[in-house]
């Protein structure tokens, strides 16, 4: 990470890069990572993601940045779906006040792909969204929410033992964000949904109905690739291409 920006009142760190040697108005691409899978992961969240921004920068001419949620990494706060959303609007908001960017798009994992769906459908300065392995609904943490408190605070999303305080409201987020609802919002801006058929943690019909609810997106399906897509060569390559494409088109 090489840098910070504040999301209510809490400092979430972030990597931004530029494409050496372009000027003038380019289009901005932020990467959002989803749930953290265990400690490890939650502490590391987003670290190989730096290498995929250096890609889009570098490869495309993008501005490019991701950064780490609230509960995860070196971020300061705890893990809230409202707080989540909150903090993707500060990045866009970050992104737009720090570069001279000409549009914005969001890329997300998992949950992260989710929420960007969410956002993008209230947000008009969101032109596209690029989805892998995303989740259509957060109906399972809503079923169990006292079990995925304690895994969250197991993990380290959670920190503060007082968190959160008030727990009916901090639950009743999981049935508010509604994914499928807001995929359909987004159209007709592009969407790009793409999931692996051996995905352990999310299944592929989540991907195909987020990518039916929006109606025209494009969705792909990758023989042999389990859940972490970014490691895909053959994902990125379709990433890539697909925001080359966009730019191409005049739409970014």
């Amino acid at each position: 990470m090489n840098g910070s920006f504040s999301s209510g009142g809490l400092r979430l760190d972030r990597y931004l890069v530029q494409p050496a040697g372009r000027q003038g108005v380019l289009p901005g691409l932020i990467l959002a990572h989803g749930f953290p899978a265990g400690p490890l992961d939650a502490r590391q969240s987003a670290g190989t993601f730096p290498e995929l921004i250096d890609r889009a920068a570098h490869e495309l001419g993008w501005v490019g940045m991701t950064f780490m949620f609230r509960g995860c990494g070196t971020s300061e706060g705890d893990f809230s779906l409202q707080g989540w959303v909150n903090d993707l609007r500060a990045a866009i908001d970050h992104l737009i006040e720090t570069t001279s960017v000409a549009s914005i798009w969001l890329v997300g994992t998992d949950a992260g792909g989710s929420l960007a769906t969410c956002v993008a459908a209230d947000d008009p300065r969101v032109s596209g969204v690029a989805l892998l392995s995303p989740r259509a609904d957060f109906d399972d943490w809503a079923a169990q929410p006292r079990r995925f408190l304690e895994r969250a605070r197991e993990i380290g999303a959670i920190r503060t033992p007082a968190f959160p305080q008030h727990f009916e409201e901090w639950s009743r987020e999981f049935r508010r964000f509604r994914p499928l609802l807001a995929a359909r919002r987004v159209a007709p801006r592009p969407m790009l949904v793409m999931h692996g058929d051996e995905d352990e943690l999310v299944p592929s019909t989540d991907g195909r109905q987020l990518a039916e609810a929006h109606g025209t997106a494009e969705f792909r399906v990758f023989q042999g690739a389990g859940h972490r897509l970014r490691h895909d060569p053959r994902v990125v390559s379709v990433l890539l291409g697909w925001l080359d494409r966009q730019q191409a088109a005049g739409v970014a």
